[in-house]
């Protein structure tokens, strides 16, 4: 049972239920439990260490919140993370307290922060039911992507429900002081961590070898040894790859007989995945099944989502030495390990190889160690030289973390949706009323609060908000009434979704130019805005075929990357290619053809409701076949066949098709179940589609 006096027993009891490991409290939760934040009404920042038991810590006040009758949010950055914690916080369940995605249908619920945000601009009456928002990872509000988002959907919250209380759960905050501020809270922060972390800086030269991948065979070495398993972050999937397959051959005489059994009942699931889905192994599925084979994995956004998570289970369950990733695997689905190795101190951007960030160092190191398992953690840093590793402790062990600023004006796209839905929920009618919305998020704060921006602040914010509005008047978004300013059938369009504007206004642009859709010159702009996640190359092999595909599609590109290699992808993915034979025509990374796919498909729908809003009906029809091909990987031919009877899947449409024809109609379930893979159900539901 919890020591812990100073908890109320009804939350004490759902905690020993839920959480049965935790014996007794550890001194970073001790203190933030013993500040008073439970009975306390402000807001609160929560600044522990990794891996200190965060989530626990957000779960009480969220209890006392709804046993006393009130509602809960707890927010998250990614969907790995909520679906997670949804998991996680079933075990409430028990206790009679509803857990799930919505606080219109749940007394705990797990969001997403574009769903929370959603919730600020159109669900008001909802929004007012919650009384405690729990905002995990809240140190991503100063990341360039999601962090605006977060910032701007934290202070229309504020606004629309005053009496919402925030409790903030972060890693170390530099300017927690300013985060104080701004968010008119508390903060209690400890550098208590369950195990400690030993952070080293290791170089080829102690090792009497030139390359960082033999001191990574050490550190593998060490660990096998040791019985423990290893993450490694570098820079790109590709060196993931040649990383992970370099390791493996180096360790195959370490590896004993029952690992090698285990690691090969791994690879053949990870062979399976692909064929499952109709297609033979890619030469990446391959690549990692065999290296898999030696105990090793690579994990990146190149591969089939089914193959990332039987990796992360395998680790879990301890059937992986080691798995190579990109550093967003730092962010994802909880994958501690006793050591982690950093190979790459840069990483690329629009302006080249630029160190990564000290705390991006801190969050990857953090994964070293894992509670329940380790009593110490191992993070290592690799340098090629003495001197190399000397400036890198300095910079990284010994230094700083960076400042957490507003990214809400740096991304131009985050400043255009936050008028648009400020506009579009009624909250700003004019240019006074925005800059006051704008002058309370974490921007306007520190603007406001740097002594030589001050003087400047409201007449800066005010100049970036000008520019905004003339691009939205410009494009139809937003329109001048009498009564102020009010969001267009298209701007309402654009709020209500996800989309960024860039990709709104060039899908408007698009559909306003033509008569009618050009398939693959559709698909080709929908590739080049920034809502299809694109399909990479896999490295530096000729470009050609993609180039010639699209010359003869009657597409011309200057230069060949990824929106072409995807748009490439997609064009064969509709006309019934599977994965194999699209990585082997274009070596791309084809496994996650399905998933840009998939968004392709609803993208093709928010291009027919604004075809709508724009009053332009002649390409309605198109817009659905077009996304149904995009859904199902199919020719129009046996889009009613896929559509109208679930798990039949293109490839055993596309064989019934070629023995039977189209007209079904005369064909007995027993004809039909001599077609491969199809059972007496399915062959059921085909009769029953024939005979409509």
């Amino acid at each position: 049972m919890i020591k812990m006096e100073n908890l109320r027993d009804d939350i004490k009891t759902i905690i020993n239920s839920a959480y049965p490991y935790i014996e007794e409290f550890n001194p970073a939760q001790k203190a933030v439990i013993e500040s008073g934040y439970l009975e306390d009404k402000s807001n609160y920042i929560i600044c522990i260490p990794t891996a200190s038991g965060k989530t626990v810590l957000g779960v009480l006040p969220a209890l006392k919140t709804i046993l006393d009758g009130g509602k809960a949010v707890y927010a998250a950055p990614l969907l790995s993370i909520q679906n997670e914690k949804v998991k996680e916080f079933k075990a409430f369940e028990e206790h009679g307290i509803s857990v799930g995605k919505h606080p219109a249908s749940s007394d705990l619920s797990v969001m997403v922060f574009e769903s929370f945000d959603a919730l600020t601009r159109f669900s008001w009456n909802t929004l007012s039911d919650v009384d405690t928002l729990i905002i995990d990872e809240f140190h991503m509000i100063g990341e360039f992507t999601r962090g605006p988002t977060l910032e701007a959907a934290i202070t229309r919250a504020k606004i629309i429900n005053p009496s919402m209380r925030i409790i903030a759960l972060s890693a170390t905050l530099r300017n927690i002081e300013e985060i104080e501020g701004w968010l008119e809270g508390k903060c209690v922060e400890h550098d208590y961590r369950p195990v400690p972390l030993h952070k080293e800086v290791l170089d080829a030269e102690m090792f009497n070898t030139k390359n960082k991948n033999d001191v990574i065979v050490k550190v593998l070495e060490k660990s096998i040894k040791d019985s423990s398993q290893a993450l490694a972050f570098v820079s790109t999937r590709r060196f993931t790859e040649s990383l992970a397959t370099y390791v493996s051959k180096k360790i195959d005489k370490k590896i004993n007989v029952k690992q090698r059994e285990s690691f090969k009942e791994v690879a053949e699931k990870i062979l399976d995945v692909p064929k499952r889905k109709g297609s033979l192994p890619t030469t990446t599925c391959l690549k990692l099944a065999e290296s898999i084979e030696h105990g090793v994995a690579f994990h990146h956004a190149g591969l089939f989502n089914e193959q990332k998570e039987i990796i992360e289970d395998e680790f879990r369950n301890g059937n992986i030495l080691m798995i190579t990733a990109t550093p967003s695997l730092m962010y994802g689905v909880n994958l501690p390990s006793k050591t982690v190795v950093i190979r790459d101190n840069t990483r690329w951007t629009a302006q080249g190889p630029q160190p990564i960030p000290v705390f991006d160092y801190e969050q990857m190191s953090g994964r070293a160690g894992r509670p329940q398992y380790d009593d110490v953690g191992y993070s290592y840093l690799i340098a090629k030289t003495m001197d190399e590793a000397m400036n890198l402790e300095a910079y990284y062990i010994d230094g700083e973390i960076e400042l957490t600023n507003s990214k809400l004006v740096d991304n131009k796209d985050a400043i255009l949706k936050q008028i648009i839905a400020q506009i579009a929920s009624t909250l700003s009618k004019n240019l006074d009323e925005l800059t006051e919305f704008f002058s309370k998020t974490l921007y306007g704060y520190q603007m406001a609060n740097n002594p030589s921006m001050a003087m400047f602040a409201a007449d800066s914010i005010r100049y970036e908000l000008e520019n905004s509005l003339e691009f939205l008047l410009q494009n139809g978004i937003i329109r001048a009434t009498p009564e102020g300013l009010k969001t267009t059938d298209f701007g309402s369009l654009i709020a209500k979704s996800n989309y960024s504007v860039e990709t709104a206004v060039k899908i408007k642009e698009y559909i306003s130019g033509i008569t009618q859709i050009n398939v693959n010159e559709f698909i080709y702009a929908l590739c080049e805005t920034p809502d299809v996640p694109l399909i990479s190359f896999k490295g530096r092999k000729s470009k050609d075929p993609v180039r010639e595909k699209l010359s003869e599609a009657g597409l011309f590109a200057v230069d060949i990357g990824n929106p072409e290699a995807t748009a490439v992808s997609l064009m064969e993915w509709i006309d019934e290619r599977n994965e194999y034979e699209i990585e082997n025509r274009y070596s791309v990374y084809s496994a996650s053809t399905r998933r840009s796919a998939y968004e392709a498909s609803r993208l093709v729908k928010f291009a027919k409701d604004t075809s709508e809003v724009l009053g332009n009906y002649s390409n309605l029809k198109d817009f659905d076949i077009l996304s149904a091909r995009l859904y199902y990987g199919v020719k129009e031919d046996i889009i009613p066949l896929v559509v109208s009877v679930k798990r039949l899947g293109r490839k055993r449409a596309r064989n019934l098709v070629r023995i039977f024809g189209n007209d079904l109609s005369g064909v007995s379930e027993n004809e039909l179940q001599k077609v491969e893979g199809i059972g007496p159900k399915l062959a059921e539901k085909i009769r029953l589609f024939a005979n409509k």
